[in-house]
């Protein structure tokens, strides 16, 4: 999980609560919904996702239900990044994770903006993976962030430099890749997304 590094010049607001936001995709013939995460009811989900074995090649954070707890404990009681759960037709299928980049570890390694937001990404279940899917909820995913936001002008991302199919999506949907540099934990890719030229959907 992404530590505070240094104190905003602005308060942070309020974390959501409940669903917040819906889209449906009349391609894909579903709704895509995302929702905040709820510790007691979503725990073994979350748990079971973080053991699988394609997951844990990426997030490396594999554990009990008592550590996946104590993780999603910590983001909680941090201000500056919440969970969200992404869900097809009610169902969760997936896990991300919102921040505000310059309060984020990730601010020393681009000129950040004081409204930029950051995400982290997992698919948890397998019958919900490809292409098709993946545009729907990443599009999605950042119509949110910049709906939620009007002051936000841009969205970062720093997978691991390594997972080709991830930045190849996000290139799909206009980020680009801006450079690569190192994490303690990884060798990360600095993915961009302006929001001009974006087309949201949701609106």
């Amino acid at each position: 999980m992404n530590a505070v590094i240094q104190p905003t010049p602005v308060a942070l607001p309020a974390k959501p609560r409940g669903e917040v936001y819906r889209h449906r995709d009349p391609a894909l013939g579903l709704t895509f919904s995302l929702r905040t995460l709820d510790i007691d009811a979503d725990l073994e989900r979350f748990n079971r996702w973080q053991n699988n074995p394609r997951v844990a090649h990426f997030w490396q954070e594999q554990g009990d239900l008592d550590a996946h707890r104590e993780y999603l404990r910590r983001i909680k009681d941090d201000p500056h990044v919440f969970s969200l759960l992404g869900c097809f037709d009610g169902e969760p299928f997936a896990y991300y994770e919102v921040y505000w980049a310059l309060a984020d570890r990730i601010a020393p390694f681009y000129e950040v903006g004081q409204f930029d937001r950051g995400i982290h990404m997992l698919v948890g279940e397998e019958h919900h993976r490809g292409p098709a899917k993946v545009q729907c909820w990443l599009r999605s995913l950042v119509s949110y962030l910049l709906l939620d936001e009007p002051r936000t002008s841009t969205v970062v991302a720093e997978p691991r430099a390594d997972n080709a199919r991830m930045i190849g999506y996000m290139e799909s949907v206009g980020f680009r890749k801006e450079k690569e540099f190192d994490f303690p934990h990884k060798r990360a890719a600095l993915m961009r997304l302006e929001r001009e030229g974006f087309q949201i959907v949701g609106a």
